[in-house]
């Protein structure tokens, strides 16, 4: 079937519905099971496997989809209050973290996954704006969640870091050493009125700074992959504010993601699926599997990691930091690439270097997520708008040093 050409705005509220319906679909909606309210992580490759990051994009939807009037507040608050249930009652987990993937019938872990902070993390930002939007016992039963988390045991005491994973069969193991997505976790820590941790421990990892073609002093990540930037931005409004470094962190995603382009455009002879169109280096769904795919500035050799293949969902995830070259890749993917569109929107990859372009056939939640929340962030800052809301987080904002900076950001 012919896709009938879609632009600006109206591409976006498409890809923004279309995004919505994986969190409204691929959900356990048995009212009976242990499990309600887990979502899938992806829709082909992961039958019955529940990414709990996914469920906290999925809290983020059900606040998105009552204000589209998409979904009746009645319906959305219930399903709210009986997902964080699952959690509180049923979901694996240790010290207030929870396993990265988990079986959504039983709550139990799958693949042998780690214990994750960070997915942790994105759920709990969920769960958090869910209930400064739903309040009553949304609010409370995120808040109750949120005070299990001792974060102060996932700190290596050594070097002052968060650990990376850990799994009790072998313990912790990585650290976060330099910036990359996990600046959420600092604000949640600092703030907790059961298990604080230093606010010195966001001081001290590295934040390392390199130039790209012409654009300054990024603060970069390790892989230089995308979603690194944009992450905790999905829920922290950084956009205007600076902290006692003078660190705009915003501003920063807004290079890190022009860089993110410019090393596409740069690379467009050597890989036939980059250009000033076709861009986002990100983690995403290539031919060999799932694979972080990056940009300069990082440390890691990209001839080695990249192979050609763009998802969508880096530069849609994007779209608050580049609105105007995020929306052209939109388009072009959306009106010259038919196989890149399905049900829930813009599919997970796609790559042209080999003799037949190969196009993902799956959707994964926390792509879908990340374009949903940033999507609506564009569009109506709501996301932002109830997160920053929230007690724990104006707090530890505040104990972090967050002052408001001068940038002035128009879309």
């Amino acid at each position: 079937m012919r896709i009938i050409k879609c632009y600006g705005n109206k591409l976006v509220l498409k890809e923004l519905k279309k995004s919505y319906k994986f969190f409204m679909k691929e959900f356990n909606a048995n009212i009976n099971s242990k499990g309600y309210g887990l979502i899938q992580d992806k829709t082909v490759l992961a039958s019955n496997v529940a990414s709990i990051a996914s469920v906290g994009y999925g809290l983020a939807a059900l606040i998105i989809g009552v204000e589209h009037k998409w979904i009746s507040y009645k319906k959305a608050y219930e399903r709210a209050v009986l997902t964080l249930n699952t959690f509180i009652k049923n979901v694996e987990g240790k010290n207030g973290f929870y396993y990265h993937f988990v079986n959504m019938e039983t709550c139990k872990r799958e693949w042998n996954s780690e214990i994750s902070i960070i997915d942790t993390g994105i759920f709990i930002c969920g769960a958090l704006t869910a209930g400064e939007y739903f309040g009553k016992d949304v609010k409370e039963k995120a808040q109750i969640l949120y005070k299990r988390i001792n974060w102060e045991w996932y700190r290596n005491k050594q070097n002052n870091y968060f650990y990376m994973g850990y799994k009790p069969e072998i313990g912790f193991w990585g650290q976060w050493d330099m910036y990359a997505e996990q600046l959420m976790l600092y604000i949640l820590g600092v703030s907790s009125p059961t298990y604080p941790i230093d606010k010195s421990m966001y001081y001290e990892f590295k934040k390392e700074k390199a130039d790209y073609k012409g654009i300054k002093d990024i603060i970069y990540t390790y892989c230089g992959t995308l979603f690194t930037y944009q992450f905790s931005h999905a829920w922290i409004n950084f956009m205007n504010l600076k902290d006692s470094m003078g660190i705009e962190w915003f501003e920063n995603s807004v290079k890190a993601t022009k860089a993110n382009r410019q090393y596409c455009i740069d690379n467009k002879d050597k890989y036939k699926t980059y250009g000033e169109n076709s861009w986002g280096l990100t983690a995403c769904l290539g031919p060999k599997g799932y694979c972080g795919f990056g940009a300069k500035p990082s440390k890691v050799n990209l001839e080695v990691e990249n192979d050609g293949t763009i998802t969508p969902c880096g530069a849609i995830g994007s779209i608050v930091f580049t609105p105007k070259q995020s929306i052209e890749a939109m388009e072009f993917y959306y009106n010259n690439y038919p196989k890149l569109w399905g049900k829930y929107g813009f599919k997970d990859g796609y790559n042209l270097e080999k003799d037949k372009p190969w196009f993902a056939k799956e959707y994964i939640g926390i792509d879908k997520g990340i374009e949903m929340v940033m999507i609506e962030n564009y569009l109506h800052g709501t996301i932002w708008k109830y997160f920053m809301k929230n007690e724990y987080v104006k707090r530890g904002l505040n104990i972090l040093e967050f002052s408001k900076s001068q940038k002035e950001y128009s879309k």
